[in-house]
Formats: structure tokens, sequence, C-alpha cells
């Protein structure tokens, strides 16, 4: 497999010879408003250029996968950008109406037996932040784990903290390549909306034999756990072989 960060929650897997985007965001650096309720409010979104154009990050894809439907996972661009044949995958019935609504024919809802040119897909589950005020304003998430007889196993946790729902996905699905969103982006009000330097750890501790990749991390103005930041952590803490935390553009091989 072959896993390229590209920006924020935007990845693209390459698994089982078939090519993945997830969680697109492909709009210009500075289209959208900052995220209200946030630091940095002086700071547009994305705040970062895309590392190659999206027509590059498009091309030969053959499906996404939008874990939920908050701007920086699928935006206008992405929207307006994608082929709308092309084969989408998302986490419930009324995230596919809304994604129908924007013209896209081809669109299926993740189960925990979902199979797609023989590869596994497994929904899994998330909680975008802590506390019920938190969670409700937030909505419903989800990761999704990757399988096929010649690949390990991946998990892609999606916009997620550390509580026992991923506990369980890694007692389940034993995955020996794990992607969280990493960036510990926060609202003032209510605090963590996905892992921090703390969480990503606990990950380790649970899996401590798979690769971690970090990513959603320094691309939208309400994140507050920095690369570097992350990096010196792991090495503080003795997990930094385990640790990758990719440039946007950066791609790993397993």
């Amino acid at each position: 497999m072959k896993i390229t960060q590209i920006r924020n929650a935007t990845i693209v897997a390459e698994y089982a010879n078939k090519k993945f985007l997830i969680d697109p965001m492909l709009a210009e650096k500075g289209t959208y408003p900052s995220f209200p309720g946030t630091i940095r409010q002086d700071q547009n979104n994305p705040s970062v250029s895309l590392p190659t154009s999206a027509d590059d990050i498009i091309s030969g894809v053959d499906a996404v996968i939008v874990t939920h439907l908050h701007l920086d996972h699928f935006d206008e661009a992405a929207q307006r950008l994608l082929p709308k044949d092309i084969k989408m995958f998302v986490q419930n019935e009324e995230d596919a109406k809304e994604v129908q609504n924007t013209g896209f024919q081809n669109v299926e809802v993740l189960t925990k037996d979902t199979v797609f040119e023989g590869i596994q897909l497994v929904k899994t589950r998330g909680e975008h932040g802590r506390g019920e005020e938190l969670l409700k304003r937030m909505g419903e998430v989800c990761g999704v784990v990757f399988k096929h007889p010649s690949e390990k196993t991946l998990y892609v946790a999606g916009d997620t903290v550390w509580y026992e729902g991923v506990q369980d996905e890694l007692d389940t699905h034993k995955p020996d390549i794990i992607v969280v969103n990493g960036g510990d982006n926060q609202l003032i009000e209510y605090g963590s909306l996905i892992m921090g330097k703390e969480d990503i750890y606990e990950v380790h501790k649970a899996a401590p034999n798979a690769k971690i990749i970090s990513v959603h991390m320094e691309a939208v103005n309400h994140w507050t756990l920095s690369r570097e930041e992350l990096k010196n952590f792991s090495n503080e803490k003795g997990f930094s072989s385990n640790m990758s935390v990719p440039e946007d553009g950066e791609s790993y091989k397993f």
C-alpha cells in the first residue's frame, strides 16, 4: 500500500491496486472563512496550498470515502471537481442524500462488511470531541478499516478523539497501519475535536506494533498541535520509530 498525505485530512490510499481519495478538501488556500469559536480568526481556510494540482490528486481515483460532511472533509471545490459518476462511500443514509443532492450518482453507505473490488471496507466508530453537548454539535462521524489478503490491514480513524470505541476497533481489527487525525483542533468553549498528542500516545500503547501516521495538521485555522511538537513528544515518549508525521505531499509505502 501507499499512503499519501495531501493536506489536512485529505489523503490518498493506494490499496490492493485501487486508489482511494479520502476526505477531499480541494479548495485553493484562503477560500473559506475561519471556523467560528476557534483561534486564529484572522486566518482563512485552508491556510496552506495543495502540494499539487487538484486534477493530479483526482486523476486515477477509483473511489472516494467521505467520513463526514464537514467543510474540511468534503468541500465545495471537491463537489465541483470530482466526476459525478465516481464511486462515493459515506457513513449513513443522511450523508448519502446530501451527497446525492450535490449531483453524485454512485453513492453507497459504508457498513461493517462493505466490499469494493475485492477490498473489505469496514465502517468504524468515532467521537468528534468529548461531552454530550459537543458531540451533538459536531454530529456523527466514522472511520474505515481496509482489508485484503495481499495487503496489511489499514485503519483510517477519521475525526475522533481517543475513547473506548477506538480501543475496541484496535482490538477487533489489529491494524498494521493507523492513520489518525492528530492536529488537536479545538473549539475554544468546548475543547478538543480530534486527537492530540496524548490521544495518539494511547493509540500507540493500545497497538504498540502498528505504524501510526498523523494527518489533519496545520492546515485549517483551529489546529493547536504542530508537527514539530508531535515529533518531539513521540521522541520523549519513546515511540518515534512507530510515528510518522508527514508533510503535505509526502508518501509512505508499506
